[in-house]
């Protein structure tokens, strides 16, 4: 029962015969689909592992350049301001920098955790159609 790439001329044959291999069309349709999906989630996983890879060298890189960055502002403060000042202008930049971040990602958890997830959501509609109402 396995499918050949070959075509047969299907003209002569009747309708019994037509209905008869029915099953087998959809068992090898349903196979090449699930080959066809397995083959993109292959492709996708393997590019996400490489992106993902080049994500982390960039954050390496970035590591050890926003230091510096930090490090070069607060020498062009220093031309102003003691070296003491302009320290901690930069240290008082850095941490109001790292708690609007934690606060920004604070904010997109609760909007994570606000929303129905899809199982959620079947669950519902299962019960919908069940007659229970839930928790309306």
């Amino acid at each position: 029962m396995s499918f050949s790439g070959a075509r047969r001329d299907r003209q002569d044959d009747g309708l019994l015969t037509l209905i008869g291999d029915l099953p087998e069309l959809v068992r090898n349709l349903v196979v090449a689909e699930i080959d066809a999906a397995k083959t993109w989630v292959r492709r996708a996983a393997k590019d996400a592992g490489i992106g993902s890879g080049w994500m982390a060298a960039a954050l390496f890189c970035l590591f050890w350049t926003v230091p510096m960055v930090g490090l070069t502002l607060m020498f062009v403060l220093y031309i102003w301001l003691p070296l003491w000042a302009s320290a901690l202008i930069m240290v008082g930049v850095g941490l109001v920098a790292t708690a609007l971040f934690a606060l920004l990602g604070i904010l997109r958890f609760k909007r994570l955790t606000r929303s129905e997830n899809p199982v959620q959501a079947a669950q519902h509609d299962i019960n919908i159609m069940k007659g229970d109402d839930g928790d309306f």
